[in-house]
């Protein structure tokens, strides 16, 4: 409209023609108005997303600092008052919290001791199945003709460093006198060692693969220990000793998977390791040991494979009827469309992504963390009352399921008002993908709230990692998943592992197939390991 001039004569042509003008000019105003709009508009949508990219970055960034520098417990706690519950819970969950108290506190009085004030118990008495040395020190003085009546005697706990010896076996050889034909007959006494031409003991191998895999040293360092203790050992001496005792106990590893693999209830998860390999780039490859834990027998299996895929670990699953408890891990999402398997997800694991949340939306993460605390604090009672799987189950039926409801009510209505890609909105997207494996718990009171036992049982190969890095090769990684099997399977079981395995590599030959279960560290008589 621009160069045109406005009519300045009043006649009905020209009003006409000056409406018409003022007309197209609002019109062209008012188009340039929703253009205008449009881009504030853009702009607009343009500083949201920028807004929740930052917020998303800045959240990275603090993970980050907590990860190098800040604790890595993940205990929550409450920055609610105690008086200001009331306000911030509902009141069915108020009502629960206060019906687990209630529950606590009459168990806690059955137990309860008044009160008093205890005399100072004294000194650590030391166990008296060590042995004693006595010395004993007279006085300076000349003591002739004096009476002793009595003694004061002092106890200090002492070390006596490990020392090597040698066993050494003689066989008298015996050969009769020659008969009317000059023949004659040698009699020597049969020599029985558990690995035929090896210089080590069971005792001594069994010091090795416990300083090893259970004290995180590499063999390098062992090596050093014994030449403090006065033997120089090659290095390809002691690793052949290294491979014939692993050898020499693979059989029993057989018969312990397939014990594990028989159980109802397992806990399945799996770790990176390191392998040297001399056709990968680096010389490094990167293979993963895949665990089980069988809670029923506490049982631990470590399998090693090349990859993480989990088609070949879990292949057995396709015949395989009970339940399985995993984490997260995409690769166990087909788990639960297995027919005749139940597949449990872990607690932990999702109390993790709430509390990664706090410091997006205090509110959200705050309320459901406080409704997990009470599902575990229900688990605690259990505990502590030392139910059988029939009241746990009872218990659970009756305090958790409620909790539980409560918690995907909360989620439902609030998982469309956050971002999806925010911290609370990918915890509110695990859940929500995972929500039937969550309350499968409740089935039955045999089954756990989470897979920390499976958790645990991983840690010594983190610890391992740290000290002696990789593997030699993968047969090495083979070596070193029944190991820790075998020692993991100790400590739950509370067998002494170094017992364990200088009675098994003594025994192992001289036990049939069929009574192989008897040596397995979750199935032996434990007399036999004094």
């Amino acid at each position: 409209m621009q160069g045109q001039q406005i009519p300045t004569d009043f006649t009905t042509e020209s009003l006409t023609k000056r409406v018409a003008f003022l007309e197209a000019a609002l019109t062209e105003k008012d188009a340039v108005i929703c253009e205008k709009d449009a881009a504030i508009s853009d702009k607009s949508a343009d500083l949201l997303k920028l807004s929740a990219e930052l917020q998303a970055e800045k959240f990275k960034y603090a993970q980050l600092q907590r990860m190098i520098f800040g604790s890595k417990r993940e205990r929550f706690i409450s920055s609610t008052f105690p008086e200001q519950f009331k306000l911030d819970l509902e009141p069915k969950a108020l009502e629960i919290e206060q019906a687990v108290e209630a529950e606590r506190e009459t168990i806690r009085i059955a137990y309860e001791r008044k009160k008093v004030k205890r005399a100072h118990p004294g000194r650590l008495a030391l166990p008296s199945h060590l042995p004693v040395v006595e010395t004993i020190i007279e006085p300076i003085e000349d003591t002739t003709g004096m009476v002793c009546i009595g003694q004061e005697v002092t106890d200090e706990l002492d070390y006596t460093p490990a020392a090597l010896h040698i066993n050494r076996t003689i066989r008298p050889k015996y050969i009769t006198k020659e008969d009317e034909l000059g023949n004659q007959k040698q009699v020597i006494a049969q020599l029985n060692r558990p690995i035929y031409k090896c210089m080590a003991s069971a005792a001594l191998l069994s010091m090795i693969y416990t300083d090893k895999f259970i004290f995180h040293l590499p063999y390098f360092r062992i090596l050093q220990r014994l030449s403090q203790m006065g033997v120089l050992i090659p290095t390809s001496t002691f690793e052949s000793w290294v491979k014939l005792g692993a050898q020499h106990i693979k059989l029993l590893f057989t018969v312990h998977r397939l014990y594990v693999f028989s159980e109802i209830y397992q806990q399945i998860d799996e770790s990176p390791i390191k392998v040297q390999d001399k056709d990968k780039p680096g010389g490094l490859h990167q293979g993963y040991m895949w665990v089980r834990y069988a809670p029923l027998s506490k049982s631990v299996l470590f399998e090693y494979y090349k990859g993480r895929s989990p088609i070949e670990p879990l292949r057995d699953l396709s015949k395989f009827k009970g339940y399985i408890q995993t984490d997260g891990y995409v690769g166990y999402t087909h788990l639960a469309e297995a027919s005749g398997l139940t597949h449990l997800s872990c607690w932990a694991h999702a109390r993790r992504y709430f509390d990664k949340a706090l410091p997006n939306d205090l509110q959200r993460a705050s309320k459901v963390l406080k409704l997990i605390q009470l599902l575990y604090a229900i688990e605690a009672l259990a505990r502590e009352a030392n139910m059988t799987k029939e009241q746990r189950y009872a218990l659970r039926l009756e305090k958790s399921l409620p909790i539980i409801n409560e918690i995907g009510s909360y989620i439902y209505n609030e998982r469309n008002r956050v971002l999806p890609k925010s911290p609370i909105g990918v915890a509110f997207e695990y859940c929500a993908n995972r929500w039937i494996s969550l309350q499968n718990y409740l089935k039955d009171g045999m089954l756990e709230i989470d897979s920390n036992l499976i958790e645990n049982s991983i840690r010594p190969l983190a610890l391992g990692r740290k000290n002696y890095l990789f593997a030699g090769n993968h047969e090495a990684a083979e070596s070193i998943a029944m190991f820790y099997s075998f020692f993991g399977t100790c400590k739950k079981n509370e067998v002494d592992p170094q017992k364990w395995l200088t009675y098994v590599i003594n025994n192992i030959n001289d036990t049939k197939p069929s009574q192989l279960k008897e040596l397995l560290p979750q199935f032996i008589d434990k007399t036999l390991l004094k």
